[in-house]
């Protein structure tokens, strides 16, 4: 890994934090808070690619493990990952790694490519791991932890369109440039 690499992770770990200074919206029937750090996450691997996007969520993540206050709300410590959104959190490397691999596969990125790629991984990957997570903690049914999950699909939706916009004007800063995997 070379310095920009390095570096470029380093910023993503903290827009991370930056996006955690937005206070959260908390629902009365659910402790997992609505935060704008997903968008984060669809910034890291859109822009990082797989790699180092994932690796800028692990940096985050071990910032948070070591009490940083960087989670929405000023959250941190070892105790948010075996909460009701632990699952959410530990998925979020994953997320960043599989919006960044599929986006690599495209040989033109589009607006549409962008926001379903967008959208699709991080609703797959993210509630996958989750919603289990939220059920177990909170020893609820699994279905009533993935109904109670139906609340976040309008905002991961309008973070999805505002990631796959910024994304889309990004790709040929040659600060942020992609590797490309062409079949």
């Amino acid at each position: 890994m070379n310095i920009r690499e390095m570096t470029q992770v380093a910023l993503f770990a903290a827009i991370m934090g930056a996006l955690g200074l937005i206070p959260p919206i908390f629902l009365s029937f659910t402790p997992v808070p609505i935060t704008l750090q997903t968008l984060g996450i669809l910034l890291a691997g859109g822009i990082l690619g797989a790699r180092l996007g994932a690796m800028s969520q692990i940096v985050f993540l071990l910032l948070v493990a070591t009490g940083l206050p960087l989670l929405s709300g000023g959250r941190g410590g070892l105790g948010v990952f075996v909460g009701p959104s632990g699952g959410f959190l530990l998925a979020y490397p994953l997320a960043a790694f599989f919006i960044g691999y599929f986006l690599s596969r495209f040989k033109k990125l589009s607006f549409r490519n962008i926001f379903i790629t967008n959208l699709v991984v991080s609703i797959v990957v993210l509630y996958t791991v989750g919603i289990p997570v939220q059920a177990y903690v909170m020893n609820i049914d699994l279905l009533l932890a993935a109904k109670m999950s139906l609340v976040y699909l309008p905002g991961d939706t309008l973070k999805a369109i505002l990631a796959s916009l910024i994304v889309l004007k990004l790709q040929n800063y040659p600060v942020f440039t992609r590797p490309v995997v062409v079949k």
